[in-house]
């Protein structure tokens, strides 16, 4: 301000020439990256603690919703980077190479514009928002509440919880919430999901995934349901995808499901 609307025509001319080199214009860009390097910090620590906040109330589709945020941010996060590379580069003795890293982040732009239409056309769930007064299971109950010790009330409402699982098999609902389940065996939400989270050790996503497997594996050891294929055995299980099928039942088993299935066709 005081070094271009406060002097002559001619320091004004100098000004736009050097601008480049004044303490001014380089100050304004150290600060405006480094509110933007505070603001992908923010949004990642918002990401670890929605990622809580899915695991412990969904079970399905829902969890894949911060995969993709974690991608989107991701992604956004490394053009961030290459507009900073482009700015440092701006600002030395190479400034003309800075005009091409600017054609590079428009292009990155586009294909990240694309990207997202994409998604938002052929996975419109990913959109649907999540209930914005869930909380992480620790912010929740007071400290005393942590400890490790099940009252008899809390056992009942384990087995309570445990026999419908059993009995009348909600993890085939590939969309199933902890909501749904609350409803269904009359438990208050918040207390199904300390009891789940905290008093089992298991996230909701989890806790569901546990019963899904053993249904699949069942099916999977079945010889008659051996003319079923895997991607069919996985749906009516109640996964959604193949991807995050293998993954569950991998960590479970610690193999495959196809390779689950052989050693029961051999045998």
């Amino acid at each position: 301000m005081p070094r271009f609307y406060l002097v002559e025509t001619a320091d004004k001319i100098s000004f736009l020439k050097q601008h480049k080199y004044m303490f001014e214009i380089q100050l304004n860009h150290i600060i405006f990256h480094m509110q933007f390097v505070c603001y992908i910090i923010g949004i990642f620590m918002m990401l670890r603690k929605i990622k809580k906040i899915y695991l412990e109330n969904y079970s399905g589709v829902s969890v894949k919703t911060y995969d993709w945020l974690f991608q989107f941010i991701a992604t956004l996060s490394f053009l961030y980077t290459i507009a900073l590379l482009k700015n440092i580069i701006k600002f030395s003795q190479f400034s003309a190479i800075s005009s091409h890293f600017k054609i590079g982040i428009h292009l990155i732009l586009f294909l990240l514009i694309c990207w997202y239409l994409y998604k938002a056309l052929n996975n419109p769930e990913l959109f649907k928002q999540i209930n914005s007064t869930l909380k992480p299971i620790k912010e929740s109950i007071l400290p005393e509440g942590l400890n490790n010790e099940i009252p008899q009330y809390e056992q009942e409402n384990i087995e309570k919880l445990k026999n419908h699982m059993k009995n009348h098999r909600p993890f085939l609902n590939p969309s199933l919430t902890i909501q749904n389940v609350s409803d269904d065996i009359g438990i208050p939400v918040k207390e199904l999901s300390i009891l789940i989270n905290h008093k089992l050790n298991q996230h909701f996503y989890d806790f569901v995934n546990s019963y899904r497997i053993n249904y699949a594996k069942n099916l999977l050891s079945d010889a008659t349901q051996k003319k079923r294929t895997v991607l069919e055995i996985l749906y009516d299980s109640g996964f959604n995808s193949k991807s995050s099928f293998n993954t569950a039942f991998k960590k479970e088993t610690g193999t495959t499901p196809t390779s689950y299935r052989k050693m029961f066709t051999i045998s």
